[in-house]
């Protein structure tokens, strides 16, 4: 690090869900970090782990085509969503803009009913325009019916052998069980105890009908959406570094000096496969420090810094207040980068 002011900053956030996008997020903690440092200079890197926001942070550093599409959304209602084309033939879709949480405004969630089909729809787009390859970032969604609303989605023909396809997951975990996809995220999309037993029991006879990898790492991403797309023949692979690899944030770091990651709620998931950990992995092999900005923090010093990351803020702590961090997401956001750039930029 240098002993002068004006640091160079390596933005890469995720989006904080609900209030900003990655890109809004990576914009605000620039702006607010370059006002307690306007010598410095901040490379925008926002990122996702396959979760909401997957194909705007490829786009934007991939290019392509965009390819508009109707689509089934999580509770049957037609919801527009996009499919990203680049020149190599793959093809780029995020489950959370056809089964998003987000796209089901918490009065109206409906666990035991949300649906996968949507990605359905989309995988079908893809096919249709010649994709050699095909990603799914698995990540954000509003189902938990192990892919089974995708499979019925495509009809009997299922998955043409000759098109690969990934299955982009931010979470490592199984089909079922207590680390499954009902029992450990069921409870965030809505569900209560009589439904997460109910949905368990489902996929259990899903699972059973079907004969797939249930203990599989990653089949139990989006409600068990990567169960159903390794029905298909989908092979799992890392989310985030898919990301990182897409927007060159190794290479990125050796010219910085340090990194800035965050997201909404910055907790024990965060520490595995999701933004954070995949930032602070980067900043360990460049030997720089990790700072993470979150909505919320509800991680313990040991153990963010046991995956190699300096210190963690929260906008929450700093506004006073969850609504006022919401209200005001991006300002909030920005006015702790400024504040925590006091505490890092070195001074004569």
């Amino acid at each position: 690090m240098r002993s002068v002011a004006g640091m160079r900053v390596l933005v890469a956030p995720d989006c904080f869900t609900g209030t900003l996008t990655a890109s809004q997020a990576a914009t605000a903690i620039a702006q607010g970090w370059l006002r307690a440092d306007p010598a410095g200079s901040a490379d925008l890197a926002p990122m996702s782990d396959g979760g909401p926001g997957f194909v705007q942070v490829l786009h934007r550093a991939l290019g392509g085509t965009l390819v508009q599409s109707q689509v089934s959304g999580p509770l049957g209602d037609p919801v527009g969503a996009e499919v990203l084309i680049v020149d190599d033939g793959t093809a780029y879709i995020e489950s959370a803009q056809a089964c998003g949480l987000a796209l089901v405004p918490a009065a109206d969630r409906r666990p035991l009913d949300a649906s996968t089909a949507g990605v359905g729809d989309l995988l079908a787009v893809a096919r249709d325009h010649g994709a050699k390859r095909v990603v799914v970032g698995v990540g954000g969604t509003a189902s938990t019916d192990g892919g089974r609303g995708c499979l019925e989605r495509l009809g009997p023909t299922g998955w043409p052998a000759g098109i690969e396809l990934l299955v982009a997951t931010d979470v490592d975990s199984p089909l079922l069980g207590g680390s499954g996809a009902a029992t450990a995220f069921g409870p965030q999309k809505g569900a209560d105890r009589a439904q997460v037993a109910a949905l368990e029991q489902r996929m259990t006879g899903w699972a059973a009908a079907t004969g797939g990898a249930a203990e599989a790492a990653g089949s139990g991403a989006g409600g068990g959406l990567g169960y159903g797309l390794m029905l298909l023949g989908g092979r799992r692979v890392s989310g985030v570094e898919t990301v990182l690899a897409a927007v060159r944030l190794a290479e990125r770091a050796q010219e910085a000096d340090l990194l800035l990651t965050g997201e909404g709620a910055f907790d024990a998931t965060s520490l595995k496969g999701k933004v954070p950990r995949g930032v602070a992995w980067v900043a360990q092999r460049a030997a720089r420090p990790c700072v993470v900005l979150a909505g919320r923090v509800m991680v313990g010093r040991r153990e963010f810094a046991a995956a190699g990351i300096d210190a963690a803020y929260s906008v929450e702590e700093f506004a006073g207040s969850l609504d006022v961090a919401q209200a005001a997401a991006a300002q909030q956001l920005a006015d702790l980068a400024q504040r925590v750039a006091r505490s890092w930029v070195p001074r004569h």
